[in-house]
């Protein structure tokens, strides 16, 4: 039986494990608990996307997003209009 620590890496749990155990790197795991233990197993095949070209247009009411312009972030305001202030007091 091998021996592990665990340790922390960004804000999550992380283990390493030993290279006799170590799948080939970029292999997608599922993780879960059962019964106190951790249980690390290959991910079963990836949920394919949904592809909605079939629908397009078929709901009257909703139209395609043409204008992709949001409002400013406060900070993004208060940062230009600092600027701006600063800019017209060196005049």
């Amino acid at each position: 039986m091998a021996r592990t620590k665990i340790f922390k890496s960004g804000n999550s749990a992380a283990v390493r494990l030993p290279a006799s155990f170590a799948p080939p790197p970029g292999t997608v795991v599922e993780v879960r608990e059962e019964g106190g233990r951790w249980i690390i197993e290959p991910a079963t095949a990836e949920v394919p996307m949904i592809n909605l070209d079939a629908i397009y247009g078929s709901m009257p009411g909703i139209r395609p997003i043409t204008d992709r312009r949001f409002d400013e972030r406060p900070s993004e305001r208060m940062a230009r209009e600092a600027a701006e202030q600063a800019a017209s007091g060196k005049e």
